[in-house]
């Protein structure tokens, strides 16, 4: 009988999976390994892919419609809302990975059992450790896809997305790689960072006057805000009159102006938008400037481990999955996988309340979680096996 280029006879590609297994018992125990290990990941992958496209929409929608409040607000659009939900899509595929690959795990995996699939795997003399080690395969894939989603992708679109929200919401404010610039009558602000307790670093202010002549440059290292008043620290100034130019120096100086805490939120970089080498560089910096890093610190943490948990995900897919389809609800498996997916989420929120509240160590708060979660589904498995 001819073969296709795969190993399978040609006949296989027209007959069930498990009649092409019995053919094979005459090919080399490797290559009916590979062909196994190709099929299940395939299955697998495409269940995931699903997924997460699907999951990925949902929520897609459900944050369009909350965007739908703030649309009209000045040049903010509908289709500038549109643009700012899909720049938003891979922040949220990278948030969503671990729970799509439970559950597409889990209707993969189903319906193997269902059409016997399974048990003929089984029986073709794969045992239940050569499974684990293809699910961990398959699982591999998506923790490189979150990798990536989560150190290049997912942090500079959300930047992008948070900035053109910002410019679109705002009008006078422009948000830039150097920081915000914001016009007003008369001046023009320029300010470099924010700081977690609000503290504004860099901020460079230009008066002009009706003409657009410069009348004052004003540089401080650090301000913070008060209502209506911007207290600057170690500021540097210099006025331009009758042709001349003085400089002055003052420890403090107060600065009246409108601009508050709403319209420089945009300044405060978010822990979950950040790349690991990102946050490493930040936590650094924050410490040097003597402020909380708790935050920054799960973030780090939680960055670490989530391709590790998009594992474990998927061996809890597997920990769930009957030995036969003769006790197989697909609806009730989906319902529990989400619930499980939703529940380690908010595992791991909570576990990361807990570190800024009680001081327990982020490293703890991360691990935790899917150490619990994977420790919890090896024993589920192990205890399937010896029925």
């Amino acid at each position: 009988m001819r073969q296709s280029e795969t190993g399978f006879p040609r006949f296989c590609q027209a007959q069930s999976f498990s009649g092409c297994l019995r053919l094979k018992r005459s090919l080399k125990p490797q290559t009916t390994m590979n062909l196994i290990t190709r099929y299940l990941i395939k299955r697998l992958a495409v269940a995931s892919c699903y997924a997460l496209f699907a999951i990925l929409a949902l929520y897609s929608f459900i944050d369009l419609i909350s965007e739908t409040s703030v649309v009209g607000q000045n040049q903010y659009t509908l289709w500038v809302a549109t643009q700012y939900i899909l720049m938003q899509m891979p922040a949220r595929a990278y948030q969503l990975m671990p729970l799509a690959t439970l559950i597409g795990g889990l209707v993969a995996l189903n319906q193997l059992a269902n059409n016997s699939e399974l048990a003929v795997i089984k029986t073709s003399g794969l045992s239940t450790g050569n499974i684990i080690g293809i699910i961990i395969k398959f699982s591999a894939i998506f923790a490189i896809a979150t990798v990536l989603l989560g150190e290049w992708l997912a942090p500079e679109l959300s930047r992008r997305g948070d900035e053109m929200k910002a410019n679109a919401r705002a009008g006078h404010i422009a948000a830039a790689h150097n920081g915000i610039w914001i016009k007003q009558p008369g001046s023009m602000i320029n300010v470099a960072s924010m700081l977690p307790d609000n503290t504004l670093v860099g901020i460079k202010i230009w008066h002009y006057n009706d003409q657009f002549q410069l009348t004052e440059a004003i540089s401080a290292e650090k301000a913070t805000v008060a209502g209506d008043k911007w207290q600057l620290h170690n500021a540097h100034s210099t006025t331009l009159a009758n042709n001349r130019a003085q400089p002055q120096q003052q420890a403090e100086r107060e600065w009246q102006t409108d601009i508050g805490k709403p319209l420089l939120n945009v300044l405060l970089v978010k822990p979950e938008q950040m790349s690991f080498t990102a946050l490493t560089q930040y936590i650094r910096y924050l410490k040097e400037n003597h402020q909380q890093t708790q935050a920054y610190d799960v973030a780090w943490w939680n960055k670490l481990i989530y391709p590790i948990a998009t594992m474990v995900m998927a061996l809890v897919a597997l920990a769930f999955t009957p030995n036969s389809g003769r006790h197989s609800n697909m609806g009730l498996k989906l319902f529990g996988g989400i619930c499980l997916g939703l529940l380690f989420f908010f595992t791991g929120r909570l576990f990361g309340f807990t570190t800024q509240l009680y001081g327990v160590p982020a490293m703890l708060s991360a691990i935790l979680p899917t150490a619990a979660f994977g420790c919890w589904a090896m024993y589920l498995i192990r205890k399937q096996e010896q029925r």
